[in-house]
Parts: structure tokens; C-alpha cells; sequence
């Protein structure tokens, strides 16, 4: 078993062959949460067979430190907020800070749904089996309001699918889905990109090229 990824493409790869093991019903959509999600969730719906859509969210940083994720927005009507409590008590972040940078994000987030997608909406995905995916999790603030946001559209199952994330995120968020698939799950994690070689920056315009490739006329 590997200790560490060579890039998103190679723990793609890897997903996929651990999501093949399981007895997933059709119809299937593979899920990527942009930007880092979307190579990896790109090599795995090419192995399924599957379409490859986005859950649009954003993470939410302390205003002193912009990794430390205090919350998350996803794309609905309404928005979907999901506030972690203690990071909040604990940097003294208050709710209208939280409000006000969720507005923020949701332009962000209605920009991106332009500029990769070119729709207002996502489409009907009622009654699919939804595989959520990422280039790995820390503290899981974004894949739970992307959950949350897509168990409104009334799913037959949500599978969690991310190469890496520590073990307490896995213990609090993986009983929230139907399957959860993550490789490794490292005691003292620290950061994602620790585990990976090539944990390059992915800009607007990969994310743009590996959704037109994974269209049914692009696939090889």
C-alpha cells in the first residue's frame, strides 16, 4: 500500500479501482469539488463509465489565517453554511462574519458555475448514486456542506471518495454517507499536499480542459 501519491491523476487511479470492488447502482455521477478534486474525480469517472460534475463550495477562512477553515458554502437555494463551532469559539469569529464571507464566496462560486459549466443550475441528479470526491480532506468543513447540499437533490446513495484525510475526520464526517472510500488515513496528518509528489496549484483552465475530456464524445 502506498504511503503517498505521485499526483491527483495516480490517487485517481487508485480510487477508482477501490470504488470498482464495490456494488455501486446505477445511475452514477462522479461529484468533484473544484478545484484540486477535479483531476482526481476526472480519472475516475473515465473508469466508471460516469459523467463528472461539480458541487460548487467554498471554504471559509479566520481572518487571520485563511487556511483554517472556520466554515463552508455550497451552492443551493438557500446557500448551505456549515460552521464549525469550536474553531469559531476558538479564533472569536462571529456568526456576521460568517454571513458576510459566505456572500462573498457564493460570487465566487456563481463566477466558477460560469466559467466551467456555463449554466445557472446543476441538473436533476434524483434517484442517482453520487460519488463525492476531493484531492483529500483535513478538517472536512467542505465535503459537509457539499453533502448537505446535495442530499437535497434526494439521492439514491452519497459515496465519500478522497485519497487521504486524518483519521478523526474520517470517525465524524464518513458515518454522514452511504460508502465512504479513502486510501490513506494518516495519524499526525498535517496537510494534503504532504502526501502527495506533484501537488501543483490547479487553475481554472485545467479544471476547464478535464471537464470537456470526460464528456461522452472526448472519452477514448
Amino acid at each position: 500500500m502506498t504511503t503517498r501519491f505521485v499526483d491527483r491523476a495516480q490517487a485517481g487511479s487508485a480510487l477508482a479501482q477501490a470504488l470498482l470492488t464495490l456494488d455501486l447502482r446505477a445511475p452514477i455521477v462522479v461529484l468533484a469539488l473544484p478545484r484540486g478534486g477535479v483531476p482526481v474525480a476526472a480519472v475516475i469517472a473515465r473508469a466508471l463509465g460516469a459523467p463528472l460534475d461539480l458541487v460548487l463550495v467554498r471554504k471559509i477562512g479566520v481572518p487571520f489565517e485563511p487556511e483554517w477553515a472556520v466554515a463552508a458554502v455550497a451552492e443551493g437555494d438557500p446557500p448551505v453554511i456549515v460552521t464549525d463551532e469550536s474553531v469559531r469559539r476558538a479564533a472569536g469569529v462571529d456568526t456576521d462574519y460568517i454571513a458576510s464571507e459566505a456572500r462573498r464566496e457564493m460570487e465566487e462560486i456563481a463566477r466558477r458555475r460560469r466559467v466551467y459549466l456555463g449554466r445557472s443550475t446543476a441538473p436533476d441528479r434524483t434517484g442517482h448514486t453520487l460519488i463525492l470526491v476531493d484531492d483529500g480532506m483535513a478538517t472536512g468543513s467542505t465535503m459537509r456542506a457539499a453533502l448537505r447540499a446535495v442530499r437535497r437533490e434526494r439521492p439514491l446513495a452519497v459515496v465519500l471518495a478522497v485519497p487521504v484525510a486524518p483519521p478523526e475526520t474520517l470517525h465524524s464526517l464518513g458515518r454522514e454517507f452511504d460508502h465512504v472510500v479513502c486510501l490513506l488515513q494518516p495519524a499526525g496528518f498535517q496537510a494534503v499536499g504532504d502526501y502527495y509528489d506533484d501537488f501543483h496549484q490547479v487553475d481554472d483552465q485545467e479544471v476547464i480542459a478535464e471537464l470537456h475530456g470526460s464528456r461522452p464524445d472526448h472519452r477514448a
